[in-house]
C-alpha cells in the first residue's frame, strides 16, 4: 500500500491514509512502531470495518506493515508475506503494548 500524507503532519494525530493497488483509500491509526533487524515496522489499527471481521474483539485487530522505499524512491508501507517474521513482529508489538499498559497502571 502506498502512503498518502505519511510524511507531513500526520504524525501529530497518529492517523495515516493508505492507498491499495486499486486506488482505494483507507484510514488507519498508528498505534506503535519499532525497529527490528534492518527494518522499521508499524502496527496500524484500521479505522474502517474489516470485511471478514465478525469477531467480538475486532476492535483489537491491528495490522503490521514494513516501511520501505519503492523503486521510484518513494516511501511506502508494505504487507509482510513472511509468516515467521510476522509472528515475531506480533510478539514484539504485544510486548510493547503490555509494557505500555503496565506503565499506565503504575501511574
Amino acid at each position: 500500500m502506498s502512503k498518502q500524507d505519511f510524511d507531513n503532519d500526520m504524525y501529530e494525530s497518529n492517523l495515516i491514509s493508505l492507498l491499495d493497488d486499486e486506488g482505494n483509500e483507507y484510514e488507519f491509526e498508528i498505534i506503535e512502531e519499532l525497529d527490528y533487524n534492518d527494518g522499521h515496522y508499524y502496527a496500524l489499527m484500521p479505522l474502517f470495518d474489516m470485511p471478514d471481521d465478525e469477531d467480538e474483539d475486532s476492535e483489537n485487530v491491528y495490522m503490521i506493515f514494513e516501511d520501505i522505499i519503492d523503486e521510484n524512491g518513494e516511501p511506502q508501507l508494505a504487507e509482510i508475506d513472511d509468516e515467521v517474521l510476522l509472528d515475531t513482529l506480533a510478539e514484539l508489538f504485544e510486548e510493547k503494548f503490555d509494557e505500555a499498559l503496565e506503565d499506565e497502571d503504575d501511574e
